[in-house]
């Protein structure tokens, strides 16, 4: 089995695992506590907050741990606003942030504050210019991760950080998928970060707040972690976190080269291997181990069951999931398509070999999906002023999508087709479609059922 998920968790370093069970002899006591057992284990806490302090580029009394990096991501922006509400209730996100950063926004927005949210290009990345036109009198935050979870695309923290700097801004970075690859560049504000995607243990996160940031922890006050992180800190998985990010740090050049190489023979590859495929992120400013391309006409939720049964572990922004039926919200930020999308993201020490088997895998994988989803009979169409109707309406996505290529050849050039349909995910494979395909997107219309999008044939 090839695990190719590292972007949701990485696989335990082996000095992670060396340095957990050490401390569980060494750590179980109270750090706080001044006998014998206590300083030991202050000593070990102490010690990994230095390491972790250098590996971040701060110092040691600005950074604490976290129960995760999603608990440092709710606390560090509660914090922060609450710290400067005298200057004002303005939050600005990124589309593209992780849920844990829009959550957090929609609790800001739902307690009577404002958030701006700043578009990306098709590659997922910001402008530093919208981030420098959002800045107000009253903003009291902005977030920017540093890379895309998803799509693996860095953003421009250093000017970004600089706009903000100059406006009085803070600017808080989750820096969750890019720590383990080298520190965050530019005068950001606070960082949060999560061990498990390193290869550290999971439920240990990191805060960072410099120096001069105004901040207020909120909840009940603790006097653990700087009243920042309440609770009894878990020191052997706090050791192993310090001690992971370390050594991956000292292996990451040799090891993003290496990786970076395996993942553009995976962008080159795909689209010569399967047809009807965009490969979607920046091509060249992106973290080393993340790939992610989306398969026209296919169901991203099956071909990952394909793909587990051939032996790799992927994940999925796809559209079309059980869980959510909803397009991923970083996918339909970068208007790219949803359907069929599965990403990539190589733990260090994968070999050549395991992803050569995935590019022989795949195609087969995609064909098989497709197929499988060409089988249902088509659904019903019928003219309407010079124009085909494709009725979807309550079929899931790729299927919509999958009507719409069977009709389009026949209508005239300057003709349209009206697609309708109920599921979400058409709002944006539809448009993604038409940009592949070259065709014009006319736009949406309301329906008596569901919505009409409305595609004019141009080729």
């Amino acid at each position: 089995m090839s695990y190719f998920d590292a972007a949701s968790a990485a696989p335990l370093h082996p000095v992670a695992r060396q340095a957990l069970l050490a401390s569980l002899d060494e750590g179980w006591a109270d750090p706080a506590r001044l006998y014998r057992e206590g300083r030991r284990a202050r000593m070990l806490l102490d010690a990994a907050r230095e390491a972790a302090a250098e590996a971040v580029g701060c110092r040691p009394d600005e950074l604490v741990f976290t129960p995760s990096g999603t608990r440092a991501v709710h606390e560090g922006v509660a914090g922060a606003l609450a710290g400067r509400r005298r200057t004002g209730r303005h939050l600005i996100v990124s589309a593209v942030e992780h849920s844990s950063v829009l959550h957090a926004a929609e609790v800001h927005e739902a307690g009577g504050g404002t958030v701006t949210q700043v578009a990306v290009d098709r590659t997922g990345a910001v402008d530093p210019a919208a981030y420098a036109g959002a800045l107000r009198a009253d903003t009291a935050l902005a977030c920017l991760q540093s890379a895309n979870h998803e799509v693996g695309t860095e953003q421009p923290v250093a000017e970004v950080a600089e706009a903000c700097r100059a406006a009085g801004v803070p600017l808080l970075v989750d820096a969750a998928q890019s720590l383990g690859w080298g520190p965050v560049a530019g005068g950001w504000s606070l960082l949060t970060a999560s061990a498990h995607k390193w290869g550290g243990p999971s439920g240990v996160g990191l805060l960072a707040v410099r120096k001069g940031v105004r901040f207020a922890p909120q909840g009940p006050a603790d006097e653990r972690e700087s009243g920042r992180a309440p609770g009894f800190e878990n020191i052997p998985a706090i050791v192993a976190a310090a001690a992971s990010l370390r050594a991956v740090r000292a292996e990451a050049a040799q090891e993003a080269a290496r990786l970076r190489e395996l993942t553009d023979r995976i962008r080159a590859r795909v689209p010569a291997v399967v047809p009807d495929v965009e490969v979607v992120g920046d091509p060249a400013r992106r973290l080393p181990g993340i790939v992610t391309f989306s398969c026209l006409y296919a169901d991203g939720e099956t071909l990952l069951h394909e793909l587990d049964r051939a032996g790799f572990s992927v994940s999925s922004g796809s559209s079309c999931t059980s869980s959510t039926l909803t397009p991923s919200h970083v996918l339909k930020a970068m208007g790219v398509l949803s359907e069929g999308n599965v990403r990539v993201s190589l733990p260090p020490g994968t070999r050549a070999e395991d992803v050569e088997r995935f590019l022989e895998v795949l195609p087969e994988a995609v064909a098989g999906v497709r197929e499988k989803l060409g089988a249902p009979a088509p659904a019903a169409r019928s003219r309407q002023e010079d124009a085909i109707v494709v009725d979807a309406v309550g079929r899931r996505c790729p299927v919509p999508v999958i009507e719409l290529a069977k009709v389009i050849g026949d209508v005239p050039v300057g003709g349209t087709v009206r697609v309708l349909a109920d599921d979400e995910a058409a709002r944006l494979d539809i448009p993604a479609w038409c940009e592949m395909r070259g065709q014009e997107y006319v736009g949406e219309e309301p329906a008596d059922r569901g919505t009409a999008y409305v595609v004019r044939r141009v080729s």
